[in-house]
This record gives C-alpha cells, structure tokens and sequence, in this order.
C-alpha cells in the first residue's frame, strides 16, 4: 500500500494478505492473537492529513464492531468447545489432507498424557517437570512458553508415563488443572497465579490408593476426567462415598454449591446435555451412568452399569434424547430419556425423568476411546482396532474397517473430529486420516502421519492442529497447518 499522511510518503506495496498490515492496528485495538486470512488484493492509498484522520477513525470503529470475529475459534476444553468433538460449524476445515502437512513448531516437552487445549492464542498443555505435574502456557503461534506452574507430586503407574492424564480447562480468565492424584486448582490464565484449590481426597473424603487397589476406577488408575464448566458451576467427578460422588462449586471461588451421590469416579469426562427438555449433568461413573439437575445436583435418572475394575472411560454422546457409552466389558450401550416419571426404586423414590436401556451391543465395546456422532450415528474404535459405525438408535452396526490403528488392541487408541461432514481421525501410532461420515461405508478422504505414539485427543482452531506424543518418556508438542 502507498499511504500518504502529513505529507510523508510511505510505500508498503504487497500481493500479499493485506490483513498483515492492518493486523498489528487490530490486535492493539481488539487483543485478538490471530486474524483470518482473506484473498490477496493490491491498494495504492494517497490522502490528506484530514482524509488520514478520517479513514483512521473508520478504521477504529470497524475493528471494534468487527471484534468477535477477530477471536480464531478456541478449542478450550477436552473434545472442543462442547466436548463432543466437534469442530465449530463457522470454523475454516480442510476438504482432503495435505500428504505432509507443514509443521507451524515442535517443542520437547515432559512426559504426561495430558491433551493441549488452545485458548485466546495460548496453548496450555499439561506435563511432567522434574517430579511435578506441571501447566504451561505457551504463544500459539510460536510456542514461546510465557508462564508455567506446578499443580501437585507426579502420578505413576504401569499403564503410561508418569505425569498428567486430566486435559486442562479454559473458562475466559481463569484456567483449571485436575491432577491425577485428585488435586483441582484453579490458575489465572494471565500469569498462571493460584487463585484456589480443592483436593478430593482431603476435602470430599474420596479413596485414592494406586495400582493394584481393591477400589475401583480413578482410585486405581489416576484422575483423568476432566470437569466441566456451565454458567458459574464447576463440575467435578471427586468420587467420594459419602454423598461426594459428584460436586459442584463456584467456578470463581471454589466455594461448594452441591454434592451429590456415592459414586465412585470412573475415567469418563462429565458433560452438559439438555435431555427430555431438561438441562443437566451426565455422568459415567464406577456404578452407572446418571443425570444430575445443575441447581442441586438431584438425581434425575440412573442406569446401573458396573463393569471389573471400574474401567468406564468414553466420554458420554448425546443425539437428541439419546445418550451413548461404552465400556470395555460392557459393550456399547444406548440409552433413551424421556420426561415421564421412573418407576419407584426399593426405597420408594422416583426420579424425576426415566431412563431406559435400550440397547446393549456387545460386539463393539468402546475401550478407552471416546466416539463421535455424525447425524444418526456414532463412529469409533471398536475391539478389533477397526473403525465402526454404529446407528444410535438401534445399535446396529453399519460398517467396520481394519487397517488405521495398528496397535495391540488392549492399547489401542484414536482420536475423533468432527469436521462437518467428515471426521478427523489421529491413531495412537501418529497417523492423521479424514473419513467421510458415511454410514454408507468408510471412504478415506486424506491421509498423512504427522507424530510419533500417543494417546491424544488433539485442539483444532484456525485450520491448526495442536497434538502431543510420548508414550513411555518425554515427547513433542505439534502445532500442524491443516489448510492451504
């Protein structure tokens, strides 16, 4: 652009995005991280200093009206924005893969199976850093690191690497790191300063005793269930027996609003759903699936679903009134709420909403691996390491594909994004593929490796992936172009 002001020339011709021009203006104006790239145009601007005012404060006036546009779509959370893996409807999603898609960095970071989440152009990721379960926060564009902070003594056992399992959850200000010995702490995402704490062992009476324990789910095998924020409630799996299965406090203050149930904490990430007409917690527990009510936490419904070891770990999906997990002994079940009364139990009690097992398919039992949901059906990872497609209403298989992941089935994992019609398939052994959502059959679209073994569900924002490997030690930390 040629911009004449006060009598001063200045050139800055380019055929590239003229965005990099107006950008530094905007962020200083807006405090956007990134703006989204539009076609290349060509300008030659001369003007007065009366003319220069004037377009300056247009300029002013259109960045701010134009400010929520200017945010790249976050992926704050574990499973995106709503934790079901999709990847927002107004976002920018490659049509096919690139075969070697470019790689934006890399950093070396500590061992954990923690996911990066991306908010406000910060990566957070959660690792292992001389003994202690550590947060960063690092620029998305450059992984410069600008704090990090240690939430508690690292967890161990034979399944991973010793480090973080919990994905880190990002609410405006304020970022949340669950250790996997149960510490929840709630960190300012300016500078990752301690703004509260709760433990669950210390402060809901919740058992933790390591590997080999009698007591099954997260007692064993580590915290890994992320919770969730609604309004201004934060909810946790704390596994307490004494009416603390689940808790909820004030998301700014730690201070608790309700407790609820004996359950004891399973893997499986709680999620917010709106079912038979009702707003509520679900949550997949050592003893069941239930849906509790955000003002009190009163039990709604209840399906009993206990399995050896408490090994229940898909994150709940919702289709309309439907609800899906899966468990490794268990099977893939399928679940209907409807807002007539249920039936009263031993006790005489009747919950307020009725739910119903409706299906049971035991031939493709989800492991630790969380599905998604394209229109009617679920796609996953069934035990046989193949790819299945499942219709939620019946359970009936579609179609299933052997050949993406290729790891003992007992270990294997794959990651699911939704984009669009299509889903974003990252194998435990690096490799990145995208699938049609066609209950037709499975019809591979792209496919590129881009990382070593993991077990990551990945953040996606603005046309990059943010991935992590490392399964036995240390790894990297990915940030991948996905778009031209």
């Amino acid at each position: 652009m040629d911009v004449i002001a006060g009598g001063i020339e200045a050139n800055v011709r380019t055929h590239e995005n003229p965005i990099r021009w107006f950008e530094p203006f905007c962020r200083h104006v807006t405090g956007a991280q990134r703006l989204t790239p539009r076609p290349p145009i060509y300008v030659i601007v001369r003007m007065s200093n009366t003319a220069a005012k004037a377009v300056s404060s247009f300029l002013w006036m259109a960045c701010l009206a134009a400010r929520p546009q200017l945010y790249a779509e976050d992926w704050p959370q574990w499973r995106g924005p709503d934790r079901t893996g999709q990847v927002p409807k107004t976002a920018r999603i490659p049509a096919t893969l690139p075969t070697q898609p470019r790689e934006v960095w890399r950093l070396e970071i500590g061992a954990g199976l923690a996911s990066p989440v991306i908010a406000g152009g910060k990566v957070f990721y959660f690792d292992n850093q001389n003994g202690k379960e550590t947060l960063h926060a690092i620029h998305a564009d450059n992984a410069r690191e600008l704090w990090r902070t240690p939430i508690a003594d690292v967890f161990t056992d034979e399944q991973g690497p010793s480090g973080p399992r919990c994905t880190p959850l990002v609410d405006g200000d304020r970022v949340y790191a669950q250790s996997g010995k149960g510490e929840l702490q709630c960190l300012s995402v300016a500078d990752g300063q301690l703004l509260w704490h709760l433990n669950f062992m210390k402060d809901f009476g919740a058992a933790f005793l390591g590997e080999d324990s009698p007591v099954p789910g997260a007692a064993e095998h580590g915290y890994t269930a992320a919770p969730v924020v609604i309004d201004q409630r934060l909810i946790a799996c704390a596994g307490g027996t004494n009416g603390t299965g689940v808790v909820c406090v004030e998301k700014r203050t730690g201070k608790l609003l309700w407790k609820s149930q004996n359950d004891r904490a399973a893997y499986a990430a709680p999620v917010i759903a709106t079912l038979a007409g009702v707003q509520q917690a679900v949550c997949f527990t050592v003893e069941g699936l239930i849906g509790l009510a955000l003002e009190d936490g009163s039990l709604l419904w209840r399906i009993p679903l206990k399995t050896p070891y408490g090994r229940n770990c898909t994150t709940p999906v919702i289709m309309g009134d439907w609800v899906v997990v899966g468990s490794y002994r268990a099977g893939l079940v399928g679940v209907k709420v409807s807002a007539e009364r249920a039936d009263a139990d031993k006790a005489g009690t009747r919950a307020p909403l009725r739910a119903e097992k409706v299906w049971q398919n035991k031939q493709v039992p989800m492991n630790f691996s969380s599905p998604v949901c394209v229109g009617r059906y679920l796609f996953g990872l069934g035990p046989a390491r193949q790819l299945v497609c499942v219709e939620v209403e019946t359970g009936h298989l579609a179609w299933s594909k052997q050949g993406y992941v290729t790891t003992a089935a007992e270990l294997a994992h794959a990651a699911f994004l939704v984009m669009g019609e299509n889903i974003l398939l990252y194998s435990d052994d690096g490799l990145l593929a995208l699938i049609a959502g066609d209950p037709a059959g499975c019809r591979e679209l792209g496919r590129a490796h881009v990382s070593g073994m993991n077990w990551c569900n990945p953040a996606y924002a603005d046309g990059r992936l943010y991935l992590r490997d490392g399964m036995k030690a240390t790894g990297m930390l990915y940030c991948i172009e996905l778009l031209p």
